[in-house]
């Protein structure tokens, strides 16, 4: 991962005060009244993540700068790094009056990046072997969200190339491309491209003869004949795929099994390559993801046997649709040969595990937190706590 946030649009005081809840509104309003106070806030989340706090970071010294104040933080985990549930991520020091109206908007900055980067994490040390393209941009809730995914599969991306993994390599996107470290997305074609075409060995040709000097990854399953139309590309460009710059990529829908598999023939391949991987017990999700229609590891299998076969071992496979955790996971234990993984599903799942939370745990240097959340206070806490 490479450079910094983009500057976003100065945080004027009037959108900060229409986006933010209202109690901290009045309680700004309050404290201008009745005398400031010196605060500091720890900002944590309820479950474990891994720390992804640079966008929250550079708004806060935009609306520092902004405001003509200063705000102190100390930061206890760096980015990248795990935290445990409950553990402070930030303490945050600062003027009550000029922080309070913050908290609405800087949690939002901090808890969706700490999850997905989470996630992209786990999938990523799951598949250390395969390269990851975030795919997330068209399943993001706007402009804001897709920065905030396209980040956090950076930094999740990069803890896991620090234990040795591939990690996300890049994403879909020009514009968040700079998080990955490159100046463009990457990307050959959608579906959409194959139905205009009217075959895919034509929608293959227009695409090398329009980018001839790019890898060529093509979309196979749009007819169902994922296994004949995979071996006719590579007929059609011999010399691509003799160079390993040819790619077919499987993204078979969940309605159907990959051409020539059925339950039966899903478990036959297994059994030839991993029968490891049969043998044990298997909650519903996992047997699909390894024998069920879709992008299976069987189906994966296939693909690989089927080039393997036709004299084609260096042509790549990409796999997407549904590369969770879960199923990142299962492909690992069904030695999966995958080369390149493109996915979005590292987006929360479950958004309200997103939700960062902040607690004052001093006033004027004198701890003092709501009871219950006393493990928030700093590990000076102990020495303030007797002034409270």
């Amino acid at each position: 991962m490479s450079g910094s946030a983009e500057k976003s649009r100065p945080a004027g005081d009037a959108v900060i005060a229409s986006r933010t809840d209202a109690y901290f509104n009045r309680t700004k309003a309050i404290v201008n009244r009745f005398g400031d106070a010196r605060v500091t806030y720890a900002v944590f989340l309820r479950r474990p993540v891994v720390s992804a706090p640079r966008l929250m970071l550079d708004w806060l010294a935009q609306v520092a700068e902004a405001r003509d104040t200063r705000f102190d933080i100390e930061l206890m985990h760096k980015e990248g790094e795990w935290v445990g549930a409950g553990d402070p991520i930030i303490y945050l020091t600062g003027s009550f009056a000029q922080l309070t109206d913050l908290e609405t908007l800087y949690l939002q900055k901090l808890g969706p990046p700490c999850v997905a980067a989470h996630n992209a994490f786990q999938m990523c040390l799951e598949l250390p072997q395969a390269a990851f393209l975030a795919m997330d941009a068209r399943h993001c809730a706007g402009a804001e969200m897709q920065e905030m995914m396209a980040y956090a599969a950076s930094v999740g991306g990069a803890a896991a190339q620090r234990e040795g993994a591939k990690g996300f390599i890049g994403g879909s996107t020009d514009a968040t491309a700079r998080w990955f470290g490159k100046d463009h997305g990457y990307g050959t074609m959608p579906h959409a491209l194959i139905g205009y075409a009217g075959s895919t060995v034509r929608a293959a040709e227009m695409f090398h003869e329009t980018y001839p000097d790019e890898p060529l990854t093509v979309l196979v399953d749009y007819f169902g004949r994922e296994v004949t139309d995979s071996l006719a590309v590579c007929q059609r460009f011999p010399e691509l795929a003799a160079a390993g710059r040819l790619a077919v990529r499987l993204d078979t829908h969940g309605g159907r099994f990959l051409q020539g598999l059925d339950p039966a023939e899903s478990y036959a391949v297994l059994e030839r390559h991993v029968p490891g991987a049969i043998r044990r017990y298997r909650s519903e999700t996992e047997l699909r993801h390894l024998v069920g229609t879709g992008v299976s590891a069987a189906a994966i299998w296939r693909m690989r046997e089927a080039l393997n076969e036709a004299g084609f071992p260096k042509v790549r496979i990409v796999a997407s649709s549904g590369f969770g955790v879960s199923k990142c996971r299962v492909m690992a234990e069904a030695k999966a040969p995958i080369d390149v993984v493109g996915t979005g599903s590292f987006i929360p799942n479950t958004w309200s595990e997103t939700y960062a939370t902040a607690d004052i745990v001093a006033y004027d240097g004198v701890a003092r937190v709501k009871l219950g959340r006393e493990f928030l206070l700093h590990r000076n806490g102990e020495r303030m706590k007797g002034q409270g």
